[in-house]
């Protein structure tokens, strides 16, 4: 019992052999894995639905072995198995370094066929038996696609009686040990597209399937044989062309080869790509997407009175879907597709709630903690291919701790706890025994508030907060997390874990924080995180929050916030009573903002908030990924405090309901499927507010209505409705001649005239919190405009009279 490998070069070898059965046996189990891709096959029939298989795992430590229940398809007398094996993770091309060959030289098949017959077992497995050739499969690179020559298929390879001229193959020493039974949920074709818009390019089709997806075409065509199709992905046009620069180097190239003699299909099985747009130069009949990630389950929705906010939410449910192909990855395009621990921290709580992702996350923990063995850190990225070691930074390696604490806060499962605490503990202690005499973790590299929109395009680490104030806070927060899960498993160091949580907290807070609560830097982020991580006592946090909130207004509700801060910006002002400042920045469209990439007809979440610049061209700094999950973060504050649903308890035996109306929104429904069974949270806004709520059996709620008043629930549905405070009566209009303090007052309406005056002033804002503005007017700010100031006139008054 060993794995197999073909004698000679090959990107993706044909193996096979022949069996004899006596008989039908009771019961035939058929277990396969492969150092590739595999696809097997049991008398000539595909065994199982999945595809990708085995899957992306730490392959040193885990490899995942599936088992098929083939009693059906064995024959008396002779059988035959095969598989086809492309290079996949495991010897392709893989990482943005370009190496190949991480785990093995070639592509190699493990198989165990078990045969029972009563009280008589025979086993078929991977041996010096079986053959090896080649076939139809030229190339299977999954960065660069795959190459497929029908007319080199060997016809009855896979069936028993095939007699081609194939090599013995040779023994691959493999550690049988690292053998594991699939935990992930496997990957399918969960989807398939049709175009919504066909054009002609340079002699070339170009398909618009409308959604940026993972997957692959698949191709219905007739032709002559030796003629070719080439498929070509992107995610962009331009000037109705491909714009391949977001692959960077990976071609995401396809072609087949026709066969001849009549209609043929062909979809790739070893490559994946990451498009919404196709260009096909050769002749077909029919194109159709295949949508392929995880089959994961869904568990939350959530729709809106607002077309643009729901956009936005099933971009992050479609980059999420995109980017769980095995591995959490960054994004499926380029010659990347790393599973970066930071992306998938920021972005946790709002796949936990989208999709089950117990399996699939689960079985990267496993990967997580044997790299940390083996290596003494976590790595950034998971599995690890980087030729470097990774130092600890926050918010990439302490997902140790934070993913961990995430899914136990949404299944309510203390397993999932026990089983990552060696992994966690060892990294709290390794960050313990860095930091200096005051208890800070203030030396080493650490990524800091990732692609701040104002950090440079050469440097996306280098933006405005601190990177050692980002650091402090997440510390902050993750010991935390490790005191509560060592008090929760009752463990003996439970006592330390808690004295180190809370000598972060009070280091953080005598570094960075005054007496008053101003934070260091006087940034969105780090109010942001000084806010949501408790590092503030509450008359601090009030004020913080104040700060807070005029920074967001300063900057006209636009982003200024990255990978550390976003998750957390909204969050931190509607924590601290700035609803409205919360949604005028959730609904702000200019640049960068999050509804922005939908304005620009965005169908995923975007690496960077203007990774499309409003002219329509790239921002071309080598990291602008049309499908990059982490910003969409956000969504779990619009599952939280638009659609209203918090767990109280791990697991949400417990919960509160506590929709907070704004931005306009006229309603909205959210649903979750809880391991209690489903939630269902709707509300709507007429003369008054009406909330509808169904809990499952079993469980109980908090009900906090907007007006103040509170009510436990138990399981079966409920309504309430109640009047909306702060609906005061009609004002006097505003006019030229209104206070500059009277209209920074009315959020709205300053948001749209610091608008007018960044265009006609760039770079000089305008408090209206300031005490003179109590005194100026617009009329007289025009009166101080040298010149002609009749277009900016026209513009403030617009903006009056569009607020009546």
């Amino acid at each position: 019992m060993s794995f197999v490998t073909a004698p000679f070069p090959a990107e993706a070898p044909y193996f096979r052999r022949e069996f004899t059965s006596g008989g039908p046996p009771d019961h035939a189990r058929l277990q396969v894995t492969a150092l590739g891709i595999v696809e097997p096959y049991l008398n000539g029939t595909r065994v199982g639905d999945e595809v990708l298989a085995p899957g992306w795992t730490s392959y040193r430590h885990r490899l995942q072995v599936s088992t098929h229940d083939v009693t059906p398809l064995i024959r008396s007398g002779a059988n035959a198995l095969g598989a086809i094996v492309g290079e996949g993770w495991a010897a392709g091309r893989l990482g943005y370094e370009g190496e190949s060959h991480h785990y093995t030289q070639r592509p190699a098949l493990y198989m165990r066929l078990e045969l029972i017959y009563g009280e008589q077992t025979v086993i078929v497995t991977t041996d010096e038996q079986w053959t090896a050739g080649t076939g139809a499969v030229l190339a299977a690179s999954l960065y660069d696609g795959e190459d497929y020559d029908a007319r080199r298929e060997p016809d009855g390879w896979n069936l028993p009686g095939f007699t081609g001229a194939w090599s013995p193959v040779e023994l691959l020493d493999w550690d049988l040990g690292t053998l594991v039974p699939t935990v992930a949920t496997p990957i399918r074709r969960v989807e398939e597209l049709i175009p919504v818009e066909t054009s002609v390019k340079d002699g070339r089709t170009i398909i618009d399937f409308g959604q940026n997806i993972s997957g692959w075409i698949r191709l219905t065509t007739t032709g002559e044989a030796g003629q070719s199709v080439t498929i070509r992905h992107a995610e962009l046009l331009r000037d109705g062309a491909l714009d391949t620069e977001t692959l960077r180097t990976a071609r995401a190239t396809d072609r087949y080869t026709l066969r001849g003699g009549g209609q043929e299909v062909w979809e790739p099985r070893f490559t994946f790509h990451g498009f919404r747009y196709a260009e096909i130069d050769g002749p077909f009949d029919e194109v159709k997407a295949v949508v392929v990630h995880s089959d994961m389950r869904r568990t939350g929705w959530l729709d809106t009175s607002h077309d643009l906010l729901n956009r936005l939410h099933a971009n992050a449910v479609w980059s999420m879907r995109g980017n769980f192909v095995g591995v959490p990855t960054d994004c499926p395009q380029r010659d990347e597709r790393l599973g970066w621990t930071g992306d998938l921290n920021a972005f946790a709580p709002t796949a936990a709630f989208l999709y089950d992702v117990r399996d699939v996350l689960g079985s990267w923990l496993e990967d997580l903690a044997a790299e940390q063995r083996e290596k003494g850190y976590v790595p950034w990225v998971v599995p690890d291919v980087l030729s470097t070691p990774s130092s600890p930074t926050a918010l990439w390696s302490d997902v140790a701790v934070s993913l961990p604490w995430v899914l136990y806060q949404e299944y309510g499962d203390e397993e999932i706890l026990r089983r990552g605490y060696d992994s966690m503990a060892a990294f709290i202690r390794d960050v313990e025994t860095r930091l200096d005499d005051k208890g800070l973790w203030s030396s080493g590299f650490q990524f800091g508030d990732w692609l701040d929109p104002d950090a440079p395009p050469e440097n996306a680490g280098g933006g405005k907060t601190d990177r050692h104030l980002v650091a402090a806070a997440y510390l902050a927060k993750t010991t935390r997390e490790m005191a509560d899960t060592a008090r929760i498993l009752g463990t003996a160091d439970a006592a330390h874990f808690a004295s180190l949580a809370e000598r972060t907290r009070e280091a953080f807070r005598a570094e960075y924080v005054t007496r008053n609560g101003r934070v260091a830097g006087e940034t969105a982020t780090a109010y942001a995180l000084a806010i949501c991580f408790d590092l503030l006592d509450p008359a601090q946090e009030a004020h913080a929050g104040t700060r807070l909130a005029r920074l967001v207004a300063k900057a006209g509700f636009r982003i200024s916030t990255g990978f550390a801060g976003t998750p957390l910006i909204l969050p931190a002002l509607s924590r601290t009573g700035h609803l409205e400042e919360a949604y005028l920045m959730l609904l702000e469209t200019g640049c960068p903002s999050f509804l922005y990439p939908v304005t620009m007809g965005a169908t995923t979440i975007w690496e960077r908030w203007d990774a499309v610049r409003p002219d329509g061209s790239l921002n071309s700094t080598g990291m602008t990924s049309l499908n990059h999950y982490a910003l969409g973060a956000v969504c779990d504050w619009l599952h939280k405090t638009v659609g209203g649903l918090t767990p109280l308890e791990p697991g949400y035996r417990r919960m509160r309901i506590a929709p907070q109306p704004g931005g306009g929104l006229t309603h909205t429904t959210l649903t979750h499927t809880t391991p209690h069974g489903e939630v269902r949270v709707g509300w709507r806004v007429t003369d008054r507010f009406t909330l509808d709520v169904r809990i499952p059996d079993g469980t109980d709620a908090l009900v906090e209505l907007p007006d103040g008043r509170t009510a436990e629930i138990t399981g079966g549905s409920h309504s309430f409705d109640c009047e909306l405070p702060g609906r005061d009566g009609p004002r006097e209009p505003y006019t030229m001649d209104t206070p500059l303090k009277t209209l920074a007052g009315d959020l709205a309406v300053w948001r749209a005239l610091t608008e007018v005056f960044a265009k006609h002033f760039p770079g000089i804002p305008l408090d209206g919190t300031a005490p003179e503005a109590a005194a100026y007017s617009l009329n007289q700010i025009v009166g101080f405009v040298p010149g002609d100031s009749e277009e900016l006139r026209n513009d403030l008054e617009t903006v009056l009279e569009g607020s009546r």
